[in-house]
């Protein structure tokens, strides 16, 4: 398994394997936990800054959402510029599409820098709304624009085959295939000395005066700084309640002709469904994403791939989905990354998370943040991104709702487990959270017979675990930790599997 899902996702093939002889026990500067694409841009940039470095990754490079995003890169972010401009301010506004600059600045500088071939391609995007309450979020969106020097112009035509009420032009955005991107940014970090170290799951770090001790499952690493590029950090911190984890879907069609456009394409629902083309084996595919939805809280995730299919095939004349997935993100509660120095270090430990829709900017945009804030002790997005920040009001009634429900779930699944007499009552291909002998268990009997028999609470924070049908794998409502059939980690913030229990011996 080369992703955190069962379900293959159009970039998957490209992903390489890294073998290291790193000897963890010799000092390092920075140790760069997760081999997504901010660990891998900020392990390069500080590399090259003059630290030496470790990249430390639970499984294989491109696991996560890197692996699964749809890698499209844009600067009219998922928290528009208006209600950037509402909650922080027109200052805060205008410094965050000037992020949006920097962070497609770092990519083209990697892509020219490093001669990578990635498929990068500039594109202008096109944003449309398809009623009259989207029309006036857009109209917002683009007033908000000029005022912070973002470039939004209407027009009368889109090239997408879909009914709209108003649509805009976006300039200077772009596309790139990104595990062919930061396998060539782990290349250059290894040419420059860097040491990538897989299969070897971050579990805790402890800080002292001078130096951060991280217990790895391959043993103890000793550096002057660590940052997390996992989404979210192990153990409980401050950031497990201000940020929530979403799963977003993707189908990959076949075209049936050439007459497809090579935008990018958006419309303003809610969740907003994308379009981009990319070929890959020499054919052309339309990869198209929506149906977003909170980790752990819909019940049959399947149906989220049939209702994007049959969306999607109301306007477009497609072939055969090639592929199909899901992906991770985390939602922050004011709807600012979480970018700088982790809430409750002592000044040693750095985080990235919360970063929406918007991964491969915000990754990129890390880089910059991080090897500022090490290297020079400062960044000019330091305040904006601060992890420690308070904002009363901006996110404040998102933050009430997000630990309500984490609460509510917490309770919920303790008393709606289902109870048995006997465990053949599971069919094939079924899963279920149920009682059975005095405890909890999370069963699910493969087609054949086979059945995988679990403790089904979370080790991170004892939520009940619930089950994804589409990717076959036990998620955590509350934070996000997801486990295979076995209960092996998936994602964090957990660093414990699911207890597997062997039901021949207990018998």
């Amino acid at each position: 398994m080369y992703r955190d899902g069962t379900r293959k996702s159009i970039w998957q093939e490209e992903i390489k394997r890294f073998s290291s002889d790193t000897d963890l026990n010799q000092p390092f500067d920075v140790a760069i936990v997760g081999g997504g694409i901010t660990g891998a841009s900020t392990a390069l940039q500080l590399q090259r800054s003059g630290k030496k470095c470790i990249l430390v990754e639970a499984a294989n490079i491109g696991f996560g959402t890197t692996g699964g995003t749809t890698a499209h890169l844009d600067d009219f972010f998922d928290t528009t510029y208006a209600q950037a401009i509402s909650d922080f301010g027109l200052d805060q506004a205008k410094l965050l599409a000037e992020a949006g600059k920097d962070a497609m600045r770092i990519i083209e500088s990697n892509i020219s820098g490093f001669n990578i071939q990635c498929d990068f391609e500039k594109k202008v995007a096109y944003l449309f709304a398809l009623d009259e309450k989207q029309a006036k979020q857009l109209d917002d969106m683009v007033e908000a624009s000029s005022k912070v020097g973002h470039i939004m112009e209407y027009t009368d035509q889109i090239p997408f085959p879909i009914p709209f009420e108003k649509a805009v032009i976006i300039p200077d955005q772009g596309q790139f295939h990104p595990i062919k991107y930061i396998k060539a940014l782990c290349e250059a970090f290894m040419s420059a000395g860097g040491n990538i170290v897989e299969d070897c799951l971050c579990e805790s770090h402890e800080e002292d005066n001078d130096q951060v001790i991280i217990s790895t499952s391959k043993g103890k690493i000793n550096v002057q700084q660590v940052v997390y590029a996992t989404h979210i950090p192990p153990g409980v911190n401050k950031l497990h309640f201000t940020n929530a984890p979403y799963r977003s879907y993707v189908i990959a069609f076949g075209l049936k002709d050439n007459d497809y456009t090579q935008q990018l394409g958006y419309d303003l629902s809610d969740p907003y469904h994308y379009y981009r083309i990319h070929e890959i084996n020499g054919e052309k595919l339309l990869i198209a994403g929506g149906e977003d939805h909170k980790t752990g809280h819909t019940e049959d995730t399947g149906e989220c791939f049939t209702r994007l299919e049959n969306y999607v095939r109301q306007y477009f004349d497609l072939d055969i989905p090639y592929y199909s997935w899901s992906s991770q993100y985390y939602e922050p509660v004011d709807g600012l990354p979480y970018i700088g120095k982790m809430p409750g270090s002592n000044g040693r430990t750095y985080i990235a998370t919360g970063f929406r829709g918007n991964g491969m900017m915000f990754g990129s945009l890390s880089s910059q943040i991080l090897t500022d804030l090490i290297v020079n002790g400062s960044s000019k997005y330091e305040k904006l991104f601060d992890p420690g920040r308070i904002k009363v009001g901006a996110g404040f009634t998102n933050f009430v709702k997000e630990n309500a429900e984490v609460v509510f779930d917490f309770v919920k699944d303790k008393l709606t487990r289902e109870y048995i007499r006997s465990l053949e009552e599971i069919k094939e291909g079924e899963a279920k959270i149920i009682w059975y002998d005095g405890d909890s268990y999370a069963l699910y009997k493969e087609s054949g017979g086979k059945l995988h028999a679990l403790k089904s609470t979370c080790p991170h924070a004892y939520c009940e675990v619930r089950w994804n049908s589409a990717e076959l794998t036990w998620d955590c409502p509350c934070h996000g930790s997801r486990f295979s059939v076995n209960g092996r980690i998936l994602t964090g913030p957990t660093v414990e599997n699911l207890r597997r229990i062997d039901l021949e011996a207990d018998n």
